[in-house]
């Protein structure tokens, strides 16, 4: 966390962010709760989606343990268990309301990937919150030498996006692509801002990291927007 480039960790603004993609959305998004809250900042945790529950004894059931754990400097998760597969969903709604507005930060994974490093979101897909005012990208750099059919979630949509074969090896390029993409990770950004992260940069060159960026910044992106950020930060 210590080196996220974002403007939005420091500005001591709330905050609504929605996360999407693949390859590690759940790690940077409890990163991000962790040092935020460790700063001091009421941080509220969902998913429009789903997620596991986590076994650190920061689910909150209702709005007086969020406000628990928010008095001892932790964050607090919300949603509604489902008890067939034991992950969240969607927090009630009534309970939302209550406290977006006494939240400093809210951070909600918006999107699914089976533990794939890329992927191009289905006609359901993101589900961002309405109130969010940005929206973080996730990809994994371990999708870089695998064929779109082993790395990326929904591969068929996703060779019809870059006009290629299922076969074909996933190149800086054609990542670049999917991020960048209206029908990709961009998918109803709309005017919110929009952050990149290269996840699992440790596990790909400093010239396959800097022809990424590169391509990322020449199609648009602000080069603060886009971090690369290996395992273990």
């Amino acid at each position: 966390m210590a080196h996220c480039p974002f403007d939005f960790v420091t500005d001591g603004k709330q905050h609504n962010i929605c996360l999407v993609g693949g390859g590690g959305k759940t790690t940077v998004m409890y990163e991000l709760a962790a040092a935020w809250s460790a700063s001091g900042r009421k941080v509220l945790v969902l998913t429009s989606t789903h997620i596991l529950q986590p076994a650190d004894g920061s689910f909150a059931a209702d709005a007086a343990a969020v406000h628990n754990l928010w008095q001892q400097g932790r964050y607090a998760v919300i949603g509604t268990l489902e008890p067939a597969t034991g992950k969240l969903t969607a927090p009630p709604q009534d309970l939302y309301e209550a406290l977006q507005l006494q939240a400093d930060v809210i951070l909600c994974e918006a999107d699914g990937s089976r533990h794939l490093p890329c992927k191009v979101p289905a006609a359901h897909e993101p589900v961002l919150l309405p109130d969010c005012d940005m929206v973080l990208a996730v990809a994994g750099m371990d999708a870089l030498g695998c064929s779109l059919a082993q790395a990326c979630q929904r591969p068929q949509p996703a060779a019809e996006l870059l006009g290629c074969s299922l076969d074909s090896v996933i190149d800086e390029q054609m990542l670049a692509a999917l991020l960048l993409s209206e029908q990709g990770a961009r998918k109803n950004v709309g005017a919110r801002a929009y952050y990149i992260v290269l996840n699992k940069c440790d596990l790909i060159t400093t010239a396959q990291q800097e022809e990424i960026r590169r391509l990322l910044v020449s199609a648009g992106m602000d080069e603060h927007r886009i971090w690369l950020r290996e395992r273990g930060e």
